[in-house]
């Protein structure tokens, strides 16, 4: 028997908590109903992941560096070619001191900001210099598109064609 088992069953006595099984069940119950709620707090606050990739391309639009690249190849989800105006993801190359980088992104939650778009068209990229493989050809605030678009505002009283 440990040594300390005699002194743990007299500080127990004197303290004057019930030693019934039921009690200590109890206790042990309440304890892992406020560790779970407070698992389920911490994992409710997480940013889902449609929010982290608009964070990383915000975080590239104001802090990334400018090279130029081009579009190699559009695609759907499925991975087959996408002939669509608005593709769901448009796969580019850059090149940074010397080393090519092959890199895709999800453009299908952006897709007034990328119709119009051609295959082997020269794009502007931003990538993190820290990580030069993390980069974007578009973003809601920027685009490294080459594009004009005619738009027709709604004050406009001599309207493009």
């Amino acid at each position: 028997m440990a040594p300390f088992l005699p002194h743990l069953s007299r500080l127990l006595q004197q303290s004057r908590i019930p030693a019934h099984p039921r009690i200590a069940a109890g206790v042990a119950a309440g304890i892992a109903a406020a560790g779970c709620g407070v698992w389920l707090y911490i994992r409710s606050r997480r940013p889902s992941a449609i929010e982290l990739e608009r964070r990383r391309r915000e975080y590239l639009t104001l802090h990334g560096r400018i090279t130029d690249g081009s579009i190699v190849d559009a695609r759907s989800h499925d991975g087959t070619e996408s002939i669509s105006p608005t593709p769901d993801v448009l796969l580019f190359r850059y090149r940074i001191a010397g080393v090519t980088y092959d890199c895709a992104q999800d453009v299908s939650l952006l897709p007034e900001c990328t119709a119009g778009y051609r295959i082997d068209q020269p794009v502007q990229v931003r990538y993190d210099p820290r990580n030069p493989g993390n980069s974007i050809i578009v973003s809601e605030d920027w685009s490294g598109l080459r594009m004009n678009p005619q738009r027709v505002l709604p004050f406009d009283t001599n309207p493009r064609s």
